[in-house]
């Protein structure tokens, strides 16, 4: 096999896909991916998110093991994204780490977590952090605002409410911060400029965490070391999956920085919209550089450090495929109330059909925020104009989809992507690709061509990733 093998490794809020990227010819020549079904109930209730974080390295070892192992054995580099904002704690001691070798015939064969070692992961979805909690905490010294599910925040609620627990661990990152620990045996995670801004309280201009935290009672020493995303953060401490000891490994990135990396082709006119369990619409911000704002405020758009002192102009919704899962969840619920059961393929492929006819278009209207947005956290779902004329399933639907888009342009409107000299929306994720309706209502509210490239997500991305440091290198 010719040409230079990446692995690249995206580790979601829902499943774990990895692939095998040549860098020659930019092609992905192998993938897998796995549903997690790691979410676990929390002592939150509804207000808590946590997941285990078991079942994800079970997942991304699966994975890996199912990719050919004459690809494996290529490899040359690894890239690793993940979902970001969340946080998950494990300690390291002087004889141990938070994982096991699992051997046979003398060989590794995977990473094994030991329960007794790793917290949950929380993640960006938890809300145990109210709105009162987050405006007592100290002000934040970052362009980026501080709210519920991100990792400062998260760990600030657990001085306060469960201090007991912190003392058990000894380091924190996000679930592919720690992935990237566990492959190389590092005893103190590093975390990229990327997902330590979407913790909070992190200056990307000085490069380091806000001062207030040492002076907050905060446990400071349980945070990771930062790097310039695209840097490395060691290599393979062995042979793992066939892949040989010493391959380098990158610092763990997030999973929307990959994402639009891996979709843009034409990086000065193009924008991506990536509707999976959230929603995103995002640009690279012509120079852009990051202010600390004089007072708090929330904004629709955020920046986010994308690559190479560049930064993305995002929109980024809490609402998405989500909200949709949601709603076919309920009509299974409804049918099984009514004594009969159908399945879940069944529900979309009917609903499909049904928002693409021409009667669906009616006067519903639906404001679909099941979860609020983080700039609008008080905000909840509503339905307007309802009449028994617009209550056919199909109409309902549309409407629903009607309202995922127009939310996320009142996010994000046509007008600030005309001034940003956007020609056309490239489309990434699931939750778009495989829903026309949500596509005709791209194209209603933007009115600008929608496409989609081959092969963009973040696992694709994480691998490019890694080929930024040849090219700063070379």
């Amino acid at each position: 096999m010719s040409g230079k093998l990446i692995l690249g490794i995206d580790i979601g809020t829902t499943s774990v896909k990895v692939v095998v990227y040549n860098s020659e010819t930019k092609e992905v020549i192998a993938k897998q991916d796995k549903d997690t079904q790691s979410n676990v109930p929390s002592d939150q209730g509804l207000d808590g998110n946590k997941q285990d974080v078991t079942k994800i390295i079970s997942a991304l070892n699966i994975c890996v093991a199912k990719l050919p192992k004459d690809l494996l054995r290529q490899i040359t580099k690894i890239g690793v994204c993940g979902q970001m904002h969340g946080i998950m704690l494990w300690d390291t001691g002087s004889d141990y780490n938070a994982w096991e070798r699992v051997e046979k015939d003398g060989n590794l064969l995977r990473f094994n977590v030991l329960e007794d070692k790793v917290s949950a992961l929380y993640t960006w979805q938890d809300n145990r952090c109210d709105l009162e909690f987050l405006t007592n905490l100290p002000p934040a010294k970052s362009h980026l605002p501080v709210h519920t599910g991100y990792g400062v925040a998260t760990l600030f609620w657990m001085v306060k409410n469960r201090p007991k627990k912190l003392e058990k661990f000894n380091c924190s990152g996000t679930i592919q911060d720690f992935a990237v620990a566990m492959l190389c045996n590092l005893k103190k995670p590093v975390m990229s400029v990327q997902n330590a801004a979407s913790w909070g309280y992190f200056d990307c201009v000085e490069m380091k965490w806000n001062d207030v935290l040492g002076e907050s009672q905060f446990p400071v020493a349980l945070l990771p070391q930062v790097k310039q995303s695209g840097d490395v953060a060691g290599c393979l401490a062995e042979c793992w999956h066939t892949i040989p000891s010493g391959t380098p490994v990158g610092v763990a990135l997030g999973d929307l920085q990959c994402s639009v990396l891996a979709t843009l082709e034409q990086e000065t006119t193009d924008a991506v919209l990536n509707i999976s369990t959230s929603a995103q619409m995002a640009f690279i911000a012509k120079d852009y550089v990051p202010e600390i704002p004089s007072e708090s405020s929330l904004q629709p758009v955020q920046y986010y450090p994308f690559f190479d002192g560049r930064y993305l102009a995002v929109a980024a919704s809490l609402n998405g495929g989500n909200v949709l899962a949601t709603f076919v969840k309920m009509l299974q619920q409804w049918t099984m109330e009514l004594g009969f059961s159908v399945p879940q393929s069944k529900v979309w492929q009917k609903i499909l059909e049904l928002g693409l006819e021409e009667s669906s278009v009616s006067n519903l209207r639906i404001q679909p925020t099941l979860l609020g947005e983080r700039h609008l956290s008080e905000n909840g779902a509503t339905v307007l104009n309802v009449n028994i004329g617009n209550l056919g399933l199909g109409q309902v639907f549309r409407a629903l989809c009607h309202g995922l888009l127009e939310n996320l342009h009142s996010m994000m409107p046509r007008e600030v992507l005309e001034a940003a000299n956007i020609e056309r929306i490239v489309g990434n994720g699931s939750g778009l690709s495989r829903n026309k309706v949500l596509q005709l209502e791209v194209q209603h509210f933007y009115q600008l061509p929608l496409v989609f490239t081959t092969g963009g997500d973040a696992a694709k991305g994480a691998a490019i990733a890694m080929t930024l440091i040849e090219n700063n290198q070379g």
